[in-house]
């Protein structure tokens, strides 16, 4: 069935394919041997192949955020100033409430909510909020800032607060990644928002060259010698090794591993480095893809135009198939609710699969969820009169 759409086709299978990838992250944060309680990129226990199946992830929430930033842009040109303020500021809101109550339910199944995660939906939702704001201001400004958070937020890697108190919460939020106990509830402030916002600024104002009015030759050019200049600032940026990420890399002892110390960046929150290696490939990528036609690009259509409802649907089959599996191979599935005794009681240390078995449900699960995937692609395209359907 073909759907007539205004929307850009390169941007939704981009937006498609770190779905796609994503869901190998998350069927690997549930499958993998001992990978609750375990770092895929530590250098001394990964594999080339374990690192890589990480390192490839890293590009689902840059990019997924950054072109957050280009579609309330490209909405925000048939609005006014005024409607795309309400729009952002109301959705911002929505993803808000939808990453404290539905998502940490669908990530863990527990009812009590003993252990809050604050993960992706709840940074684009904060950003959102911001920018709702941030849309007042001259062009020029919010590139401005854009840049001056992702180059300069690093220079905040000092500062680190402790406890509970008001301000140390606030800075959580904004740029240190903790974990803590608040009345008898763990949450964990796994995205500090500070350098997200400067990603969604600059997709904010990348949004400006999908303009009807804006040449696509023209567009092109600047896709090739942004994305370019990203990746080669990457290597030099990374390769003086004094500034850019939290964590220098180091010569290790085999030549592997000094590759596997240079390529681990920090994604919490995410540092210069790590943004220029992810949304620089990305932006040769819509290079690449600018007028491709093919099944390929359908089928990552179909999931790049519901992210949302793909989002949450992948996080239950994902959770659900994680249960059938401890049931098949005789364990406890109570320890797949996971509550905060579980983490803190390392009941999952010896659980999980093989890679192997890792990517087969990946797969499993991508062919599963493209068929309600594309239903629902068909219709929201044809219920646009529907003015809920663009919070979902």
């Amino acid at each position: 069935m073909h759907i007539k759409t205004k929307r850009i086709e390169s941007i939704d299978i981009l937006r498609g394919l770190v779905m796609v990838i994503m869901a190998l992250d998350h069927v690997r944060d549930y499958f993998h041997y001992g990978s609750f309680f375990s770092d895929p990129m530590n250098l001394e226990t990964t594999t080339p192949f374990l690192f890589f199946t990480r390192f490839i992830t890293h590009y689902c929430a840059p990019v997924f955020i950054f072109l957050a930033g280009t579609s309330a842009f490209l909405y925000g040109a048939k609005k006014t100033k005024n409607q795309l303020f309400k729009f952002l500021l109301t959705r911002g809101i929505w993803l808000v409430l939808l990453a404290l109550i539905v998502n940490n339910f669908l990530w863990k199944f527990d009812v009590s909510y003993s252990f809050i995660i604050l993960q992706v939906i709840w940074a684009i939702g904060l950003c959102m909020m911001l920018l709702a704001f941030t849309i007042y201001l001259p062009f020029k400004a919010i590139l401005a800032l854009g840049i001056i958070l992702v180059i300069g937020h690093n220079l905040l890697d000092g500062i680190t607060f402790t406890g509970t108190s008001t301000t140390s919460i606030l800075w959580y939020i904004l740029h240190q990644r903790q974990f803590l106990v608040i009345n008898n509830t763990m949450f964990a402030f796994a995205y500090p928002i500070l350098p997200w916002f400067g990603v969604i600024l600059l997709g904010y104002c990348f949004g400006k060259l999908y303009q009807n009015s804006f040449s696509a030759e023209l567009r092109k050019k600047y896709l090739l010698a942004i994305g370019t200049t990203a990746i080669v600032l990457f290597f030099i940026i990374r390769g003086i090794n004094i500034y850019g990420d939290l964590v220098p890399w180091t010569v290790q002892d085999t030549t592997t591993k000094t590759v596997f110390a240079f390529f681990k960046v920090t994604k919490y929150p995410p540092s210069l480095v790590y943004i220029l290696i992810t949304i620089g490939p990305a932006l040769i990528f819509l290079y690449l893809i600018e007028n491709t036609k093919n099944k390929i690009s359908d089928f990552l259509l179909v999931f790049g135009r519901v992210p949302l409802f793909y989002y949450f649907l992948h996080i239950l089959v994902i959770h659900v198939l994680a249960i059938l599996g401890i049931l098949l191979f005789g364990g406890n599935w109570q320890d797949m609710i996971l509550t905060k005794e579980v983490f803190q009681n390392a009941k999952l240390i010896n659980y999980g699969y093989s890679l192997f078995v890792v990517y087969m449900v990946w797969m499993f699960v991508i062919a599963l969820l493209y068929y309600p995937s594309k239903k629902y692609m068909i219709y929201k395209a044809t219920n646009k009169d529907k003015w809920w359907l663009s919070y979902l």
